[in-house]
């Protein structure tokens, strides 16, 4: 299993449009790409332009493919405007439960 867990911080006043064009990506790494196992979209509890994501792959490999998805590189584009930082990204393996 390979994994990243995601910090995105918007800008104030697009989250609406941010949250549109994510929920369309995270759909299509779940029913397009057969290495992509989990895409969770996390709200944080404190800050409404804050939202952590956390996915996993098959492997490396599957998530490479994920960023050259179509689905996946028009997010990626469309977010830039609307970040208030840079994503924030962790590679992550997993510990428990055991795969």
């Amino acid at each position: 299993m390979f994994g990243v867990v995601v910090t995105v911080n918007i800008k104030p006043g697009v989250k609406e449009q941010f949250m549109r064009a994510l929920l369309e990506d995270a759909r299509g790494s779940v029913t397009r790409e057969p290495g992509c196992l989990r895409f969770d979209v996390l709200q944080d509890t404190t800050d409404p332009n804050r939202v952590y994501l956390m996915e996993e792959y098959r492997d490396e490999a599957a998530f490479e493919t994920h960023t050259k998805q179509p689905h996946f590189t028009k997010f990626f584009e469309a977010a830039q405007a609307w970040l208030a930082t840079p994503l924030e990204i962790r590679k992550v393996s997993a510990v428990y439960p055991p795969k």
